[in-house]
């Protein structure tokens, strides 16, 4: 059975909580994580690179200068790709890059990640914080007691927790998500991962089997 450390709002540990054993002790799947993140990361691409052809480019149509006689090798058009400021051979085109996983791809993939950081102990539960404002200080704080401070840290929080949220976002490296959102990709980029209370069971709603 997984286990995790759980903290009370000011960081400071308490006992250890049960994690859901479909989310948490699963069997790691390498190969449905490497689909997973390579999709995940191919999807955040623009596709709008793009380079001029010769035929793109403002040039006049007009030889540069006659064929023969002037003991210089033949040339047509300032166009050509072999010319400072010519078109470009092969260049990139705006084109989609975004990849399709099945759905239970993806959910193999957030299975496996999660247990991952279950077995090396980087997942942690917190009473949730009872905030009538922003309060970044505490959130430090909070990370402090927790000894997160300096690592990569992954904080879900369940919807409709905005003041949390502004209370998060502009610590050094954590990153916050909400509770319908976890993914392998965010999960593995993360040394640790924090969950709410609330946000801890809208995962086990959403994702768990």
């Amino acid at each position: 059975m997984a286990t995790a450390k759980r903290f009370n709002e000011n960081g400071e540990g308490q006992s250890e909580v049960a994690l859901p054993d479909d989310l948490f002790a699963a069997a790691v799947h390498e190969q449905a994580l490497y689909e997973t993140v390579n999709a995940y990361l191919a999807n955040q691409r623009q596709g709008t690179a793009k380079t001029k052809e010769r035929g793109e480019v403002a040039y006049s149509n007009a030889k540069l200068y006659r064929q023969k006689g002037t003991g210089r090798a033949r040339s047509g058009s300032l166009r050509s790709p072999v010319r400072a400021g010519g078109g470009t051979i092969f260049g990139p085109k705006p084109r989609d890059h975004r990849q399709h996983l099945n759905r239970k791809v993806r959910r193999v993939a957030l299975r496996s990640a999660l247990s991952d950081r279950a077995n090396g102990g980087a997942v942690h539960v917190i009473d949730d914080p009872q905030l009538d404002a922003p309060k970044t200080k505490l959130m430090a704080a909070l990370m402090e007691n927790m000894g997160l401070r300096g690592k990569t840290v992954l904080f879900v929080i369940n919807e409709g927790q905005e003041v949390l949220y502004r209370s998060l976002r502009n610590l050094e490296r954590v990153d916050v998500l909400p509770a319908s959102q976890l993914n392998a990709y965010q999960v593995l980029r993360s040394e640790n991962l924090v969950f709410t209370e609330s946000s801890l069971q809208r995962v086990t709603e959403v994702f768990g089997s």
